[in-house]
């Protein structure tokens, strides 16, 4: 199941008070970008962010889904009402996100 524009622009919104949040859509479903990284993604209509150390102490009650099948687990974001709540997870996690990859020249 794909999920819609409009969980995204939900989403998106909760996340407005962040500078930097970007996304790209893929496959149907959404890649979530803050300052240039990876910090999750919207699947199925839930938002996942990376299972770093910082999320899992912010969220110690979170559980671990996976994205879509064969993919790695990452934490459900249960708390996707509470702007302040999302915009301290994606602080927080920023530092321990990985760098995005260089792109090779062809």
């Amino acid at each position: 199941m794909a999920s819609s524009k409009e969980y995204l622009e939900f989403i998106l919104g909760q996340l407005s008070g962040l500078e930097e949040i970007t996304y790209r859509a893929m496959m149907g479903e959404f890649i979530i970008y803050y300052r240039g990284k990876i910090a999750g993604g919207i699947y199925d209509d839930r938002l996942l962010v990376k299972p770093v150390k910082s999320a899992i102490s912010y969220m110690p009650t979170a559980s671990y889904e996976l994205p879509y099948e064969g993919a790695k687990e990452m934490l459900l974001v249960d708390e996707v009402d509470n702007k302040e709540f999302l915009a301290g997870l994606f602080k927080t996690m920023y530092d321990e996100l990985p760098n995005p990859k260089l792109k090779k020249k062809k």
